[in-house]
């Protein structure tokens, strides 16, 4: 027997975004749900109806994982806020995920109190890739570029040697907040000035 055969969803309320399915477990039942729901799912999951129930994410969203990891168990209000302000910053981008998981859990920011115009105004510079080695190297390469663009056109593009900022000082810099996150099989850099 499914627990949430009856949920059905108003297609008004439904979320804009993929993010991902939950796994979940029916305190009517005393066991788990036997499947992995939709984030639709879980909206429209029936406490009344279906009984009462915890959601987390299954992790095959990892970026919603990475926003809701210091939940137990997440509300449809979690859901709806993320799809809200992914919405209001443009699309369901890895970018636009980090930048939410910024503003809540690195600035503590409560979901609900965000915007996407708050989020947009945040001076952060994200770098994804595979290791923060290399991301560390760009991240400096592309700063350095930005902030001092007069150095590095004396360097010709390049770093030179002889200038205060080699390969790593500038984001060892203590005027710089790095923060280097692991996401499923993704890394990423966020760097604020």
């Amino acid at each position: 027997m499914n627990h949430c055969d009856h949920s059905t969803l108003d297609k008004e309320t439904a979320l804009t975004f993929d993010l991902g399915t939950f796994e979940g477990f029916s305190f009517r039942h005393q066991c788990a749900v036997e499947r992995r729901l939709t984030a639709n799912e879980v909206i429209a999951w029936n406490h009344d109806r279906d009984g009462e129930a915890r959601f987390w994410p299954s992790g095959d969203r990892c970026e919603v994982t990475l926003i809701l990891t210091d939940k137990h168990a997440i509300v449809e209000s979690d859901l709806r806020e993320i799809d809200r302000l992914l919405y209001e910053l443009g699309g369901d981008s890895t970018e636009n995920f980090l930048r939410i998981y910024y503003a809540a859990n690195i600035c503590g920011k409560s979901i609900r109190s965000l915007s996407g115009e708050l989020i947009k105004k945040q001076p952060i510079h994200i770098f994804l890739g595979t290791n923060f080695s290399n991301l560390r190297k760009e991240a400096n390469g592309e700063l350095f570029k930005l902030y001092y663009p007069d150095k590095y056109a004396l360097c010709g593009g390049s770093f030179c040697v002889g200038l205060i900022l080699g390969t790593d000082l500038l984001l060892d810099c203590s005027s710089w907040s790095v923060n280097e996150i692991t996401f499923g099989e993704h890394k990423a850099l966020i760097v604020v000035p």
